[in-house]
């Protein structure tokens, strides 16, 4: 096992391109599902453990933006995967400019609607007008070592010994689902006046984080 892992870590690794895109796929699909749970945890703790928060906008428990994040951080550091440290630094950087940009134009756009905001949470040091804090960025910069260093190789893993039809039919059924469900609220709800999440999952009791404008 320890022979594998510095090969993953020393060696170039030679995938053709439909492995490459089940691998992608399944990243994506994990690291979203691993920004749901995170959010879920801490808004709990930030309630006083009194109330848990459904996050994010889709019936599924993942989050676009953690997503997005890991295949930028996958882009930025996969080279440097023998250098913890700049994998740590680049991806706390990567990820405090996405957020902070992706908050700031949500903000303006949206006529002062926030998807979060770092003023009214627990352990804000650092705070940039809500939008990003020392905390979050420090968290992306550990989860980053998380994905380099467990998911990606556990993926790799997978592509190995799993049946390649079988392997590449899960992760694109995987990605589809989560794809329709993003899809679907982002768009097809807003233009055919369905139900989305929020509504259906208020009726049900679940609770939502809510903001001030």
């Amino acid at each position: 096992m320890k022979e594998k892992y510095q090969r993953y870590l020393n060696q170039e690794i030679k995938l053709d391109r439909n492995l490459k895109l089940g691998i992608i796929s399944l990243l994506i699909v994990f690291s979203g599902t691993f920004g749901f749970i995170y959010e879920f945890i801490f808004y709990f703790f930030n309630s006083g453990m009194k109330q848990f928060y459904w996050r994010g906008g889709n019936f599924l428990p993942w989050i676009n933006i953690y997503a997005i994040g890991a295949i930028g951080i996958c882009l930025l550091t996969f080279r440097f995967r023998k250098k913890p440290l700049k994998v740590f630094l680049i991806s706390a950087l990567f990820c405090g400019i996405l957020e902070f940009l992706s908050g700031l134009v949500i903000y303006l756009v949206a006529d002062g609607f926030r998807c979060w905001d770092y003023n009214t949470e627990i352990l804000n040091f650092g705070n940039i007008g809500g939008f990003v804090c020392l905390r979050s960025v420090l968290v992306f910069g550990f989860s980053s070592l998380l994905l380099i260093y467990g998911l990606i190789p556990f993926c790799l893993l997978l592509a190995k010994k799993l049946n390649r039809k079988v392997f590449l039919t899960i992760s694109f059924t995987l990605l589809a689902i989560v794809l329709f469900d993003e899809f679907y609220n982002l768009l097809i709800a807003r233009f055919f006046k369905t139900p989305r999440s929020s509504a259906v999952y208020k009726k049900l009791g679940f609770h939502y984080v809510e903001f001030k404008r």
